[in-house]
């Protein structure tokens, strides 16, 4: 058997402890509008959200239209970026981030501006036109977001509250403040922000979301049922509505309204969506059909091959895996 000398062993060490600390990325890109179809108001800015592979939200950024997003200090791993016009998501993609030192992705999106209508042609995204803030206000919210970017949630409520004190109809406002108030667990004035965005615009997505998985950590399944049902019929095509709508009826013990829903999840967004694989799984298991709960497990594992209980899964797999 070949040996490796004490340098090449050395190195191949440092190599992999390098690797192992890989991190500190930036992830950045321009946001290209064409406005040449356009008529009437066109966006002035988009929202660009970045999303970690099990679709937990990492960051978000106001970007101006034609402008440039970045992300900062980012871990090697699967990331999905989509963009927002007016709470309502127009596009998503996959990015993958890795490199054993410190190292720029780019990832240009081009978008089309049109009218809504039924004749958009496929592949072209039709897009609803941004809320629209005095200039003061712009300038504001792009700091309540940068605040946001950054984590700092403490720093953002004020600039929030200042925007929504200043226009009560600024609905992304609110909502932004329901969400960071849910993210410092503050339910209480996480729902009475969510709803402030629901009677500023009754069909803002993303407050009826976050407000229906505030009504599942509270266990009222009923009403997150009839919020994220209302979600799904506005925006069908959204997997995180699809998906708690699934997770709410699953808590709910009504499994087989959940499943349609957390199947449709998965197909919108396969790897943002992973973990609705689990949730399949874990139905199957309770309702003894192992085969199939294996095949969900297979199937998380390919689009999550670094799961930490990536073993105990696999030893389940082995065991009741169909033949």
């Amino acid at each position: 058997m070949k040996r490796l000398s004490l340098s090449a062993v050395l190195t191949l060490f440092l190599a992999r402890a390098i690797a192992a600390q890989a991190g500190g990325h930036t992830l950045f890109g321009d946001v290209k509008i064409d406005e040449s179809e356009a008529n009437g108001l066109k966006p002035l800015a988009v929202e660009v959200l970045l999303y970690s592979e099990g679709g937990t939200l990492v960051a978000r950024q106001t970007v101006q239209s034609n402008g440039r997003y970045r992300f900062l200090d980012l871990r090697d791993g699967i990331y999905m970026v989509a963009i927002e016009i007016e709470s309502l998501e127009i596009a998503r993609l996959r990015v993958h981030v890795s490199s054993p030192f410190k190292n720029d992705f780019r990832q240009d999106i081009e978008l089309q501006w049109k009218e809504r209508s039924p004749t958009v042609k496929a592949g072209v995204v039709s897009v609803r036109e941004n809320y629209v803030r005095s200039a003061t206000n712009e300038t504001i919210f792009r700091k309540a977001a940068s605040e946001l970017e950054k984590a700092h949630y403490e720093q953002a409520i004020p600039l929030l509250n200042q925007l929504v004190e200043s226009d009560p109809s600024d609905f992304p406002a609110w909502e932004y403040l329901g969400a960071v108030y849910f993210i410092l667990r503050n339910f209480s004035e996480a729902e009475k922000n969510y709803a402030s965005a629901l009677r500023a615009r009754p069909d803002c997505v993303r407050a009826l979301i976050g407000l229906g998985r505030l009504r599942i950590v509270q266990k009222n399944f009923e009403d997150a049922v009839w919020l994220l049902t209302h979600a799904v019929n506005i925006l069908p095509t959204s997997p995180e509505a699809n998906y708690f709508l699934g997770e709410a009826y699953l808590q709910w013990k009504l499994g087989s309204k959940a499943l349609g829903y957390l199947k449709e999840a998965i197909r919108l967004d396969p790897i943002g969506m992973a973990d609705a694989h689990l949730k399949l799984a874990a139905l199957f298991n309770a309702k003894q059909l192992k085969d199939k709960a294996a095949a969900e497990y297979e199937a998380f594992l390919k689009k999550r091959p670094n799961y930490p209980d990536k073993r105990k899964l696999m030893e389940y797999i082995a065991a009741n895996k169909k033949q």
